[in-house]
């Protein structure tokens, strides 16, 4: 049996919360319903809770944020202390969207804001063959984002893909850590509510697109499967 420390890195207003689940609430569902048997405790680090030591731990998921790793905010430089602690013990963890931001910065790449704006609804990714986590060619899942990583820590291996993002997925050189940009803990009405709170910021017709996208299917289970599958499989192994 697994347990999943889930490290609660933003909050949702108190409506939304409500209406779909917070952060971690989003990937408990996702990954308990590919394996029912984990267990999941969070942490909350924006509400000032302490981090413990790593290597106490059997898996580690990050959430997204609304924050920028490159805000001033306290809780950040510790966040990346207990990442490059993670890896140094090669605890299974998996970051998602400022998650994946926060451990490539963390593990020596960089991440700014992107002069290609918003990435919002549903994008489609290109997988990498043989990259042993994500089977397919081809993942189409939610995305909400501005920024992006621009070059990669050294060692890390690019396994998802498209024109808009290139880093939106990697596998870092232990092979006890991966991270990928879009959300597929986000369901169709929250990914479509992202794409409403983007209106007055984002051009009028990105966010039409970005809405309309959201007819076509999605991946999340595929994509939540992969995370089970590595944060399991690495936990049994380590």
């Amino acid at each position: 049996m697994t347990r999943i420390t889930i490290i609660e890195a933003g909050l949702l207003d108190e409506k939304s919360r409500a209406r779909y689940g917070s952060f971690p609430e989003m990937f408990e569902r996702l990954i308990g319903a590919e394996d029912k048997s984990i267990n999941f405790d969070v942490i909350s680090v924006i509400n000032g809770k302490a981090l413990p030591d790593p290597s106490t731990l059997q898996a580690i998921l990050i959430t997204g944020s609304s924050a920028g790793v490159y805000d001033k905010l306290d809780w950040i430089p510790s966040l990346e202390d207990f990442v490059r602690a993670a890896y140094a013990s090669r605890v299974p963890t998996v970051g998602v969207c400022f998650g994946h931001q926060l451990m490539a910065q963390a593990l020596g790449g960089i991440v700014r804001k992107s002069e290609k704006g918003w990435g919002i609804g549903r994008h489609v990714y290109d997988v990498a063959p043989g990259n042993g986590i994500i089977d397919g060619e081809r993942i189409a899942v939610a995305a909400s984002h501005q920024d992006q990583i621009i070059e990669p820590p050294a060692g890390a291996r690019t396994i998802l893909s498209s024109p808009f993002t290139e880093y939106a997925g990697l596998l870092y050189g232990s092979g006890a850590a991966f991270s990928v940009q879009p959300h597929p803990e986000f369901d169709t009405g929250f990914a479509h509510l992202c794409c409403e709170l983007r209106e007055g910021r984002a051009p009028d017709a990105l966010v039409a697109a970005a809405k309309a996208s959201l007819s076509e299917p999605v991946d999340n289970a595929r994509l939540g499967f992969a995370m089970a599958r590595f944060l399991t499989r690495r936990a049994q192994l380590l």
